[in-house]
């Protein structure tokens, strides 16, 4: 202080500040003060009234309804008890416009009409080894598959050309966006092709991945630009949402709502969503948001696979404006698990195929036509919304195109399934560097 009183400049400062410090103490002391005595007020003039459920307020037509947060279901989720299908439906109008003709992909050309045909000059698009991002599930050639003719088939649409993929370019169209891949393990194989395609114009301090999550992103950050994968196989809520331990006895969906995926996926400038797998395995518990009781119906996978498409369908429809956002779906992802349908042999299936299917318009069982019908009637219905990108025919000509057992597996294999290739072979998923 004796120091302070020789200098006039420092003391002068020092009492500004005090002085400064006692209004800011005083201005709050008298805010809350404020705030108090208000609340005060109000308190002691509120009326207090109760309600009871379905009564009319104040004559109008409004009528009081319970307001019930569903807890989020997990893995870890039950049905106390399970009772048959009350047959209670999915209120959506559509999309009211003055024309119903749904989005086309190609206004000059139907891409999904073609063959597949040798190209081993042009094609495969990238090489496994080269992309770091590569999933062991996926990855054949690590794992022991040596011929690598299937990489070099190209799909030729009968009435045009497609354009060879340039990285650079797409880069330039996803500027400042974020594309998303939403749906099952097979969506996000196609994610994770994307990703391998565009990342190696990418420098190495410029992009990264973030860890295995619900929602996984590639960014490119000298282009603002994210790839993403949100793990949503049901589309609607589930207990089978958790990207790892989603294997479970019993699948429970919550039939009504999208709202728990939705609000991850809503801010994306392009969507590209699937879902089929999922429901062809068996029954599906469905539990209702607004029940509160535990008591799960139970549907068959076509009829819960329904149910959930118009839940995410009634999200398009309200939601999303054409103008801003792109949405496409992709079409079921057919299996190869019976070779008695495209040869003469009574066992076996994809292990040790090599060529596609040569038969026109082959269709084989793990494309079921009542699904697809059901997805085709529920499309129609979003109009110019939603683009389809029709891969169910392309794909059934590809028995070549599976991992088979040139994959890494998560559960040791038993002795007998090693002197079985067939039975533990992976017709399911999909090589990824081919050019689908």
């Amino acid at each position: 202080m004796k120091k302070l009183n020789y200098d006039w400049r420092a003391a002068s400062e020092r009492r500004l500040l005090n002085e400064l410090e006692e209004f800011i103490n005083e201005a709050y002391r008298n805010a809350k003060i404020y705030k108090e005595g208000t609340k005060a007020w109000h308190d002691k003039n509120l009326v207090k009234k109760e309600f009871q459920l379905g009564q009319q307020i104040n004559g109008q037509s409004l009528t009081l309804v319970k307001l019930i947060t569903p807890k989020i279901l997990d893995r870890f989720s039950r049905c106390n008890s399970t009772r048959e299908y009350s047959r209670r439906k999915i209120e959506w109008a559509g999309v009211k416009e003055k024309t119903s003709r749904r989005r086309k992909t190609s206004e000059s050309c139907d891409v999904f009409s073609g063959k597949w045909v040798y190209d081993n000059s042009s094609y495969p698009l990238y090489q496994e080894s080269e992309c770091p991002y590569m999933s062991d599930q996926l990855a054949c050639h690590k794992h022991g598959r040596n011929d690598l003719d299937y990489q070099y088939w190209r799909w030729q649409p009968h009435g045009c050309n497609l354009k060879r993929l340039n990285a650079t370019e797409i880069w330039e169209k996803l500027r400042g966006k974020r594309l998303m891949f939403v749906g099952d393990s097979l969506n996000r194989g196609q994610w994770i092709s994307m990703v391998c395609l565009l990342q190696s114009v990418i420098p190495e301090d410029k992009k990264s991945m973030s860890p295995n999550a619900p929602l996984t992103i590639f960014r490119a950050e000298n282009y603002n630009a994210t790839i993403e994968f949100l793990w949503a196989p049901l589309l609607a809520e589930s207990n089978s949402d958790d990207p790892v331990n989603h294997r479970l006895d019993e699948r429970i969906i919550r039939p009504d709502t999208v709202l728990k995926h939705s609000s991850q996926w809503e801010h994306a400038d392009i969507l590209i969503f699937n879902t089929y797998l999922w429901w062809r395995q068996g029954p599906v518990k469905l539990l209702w948001s607004s029940d509160e009781s535990g008591i799960c119906e139970e549907l068959d996978g076509v009829g819960a696979m329904e149910l959930a498409m118009e839940a995410w369908a009634d999200w398009v429809a309200t939601k999303v404006d054409p103008r801003k956002k792109r949405l496409f779906f992709v079409t079921m992802s057919p299996t190869h698990l019976w070779n008695r349908e495209w040869s003469l042999e009574d066992e076996g299936n994809c292990y040790n195929e090599k060529t596609p299917i040569e038969m026109e318009s082959y269709w084989g069982s793990g494309s079921d036509i009542p699904t697809m019908r059901m997805v085709d009637r529920i499309l129609d219905k979003l109009s110019s919304k939603v683009s389809v990108l029709n891969i169910t025919q392309l794909s059934d000509y590809r028995k070549d195109g599976h991992p088979s057992i040139f994959r890494k597996f998560w559960e040791p294999l038993k002795p007998e399934q090693l002197a079985n290739p067939p039975s533990y072979s992976d017709c399911i998923h999909w090589e990824l560097n081919k050019s689908f």
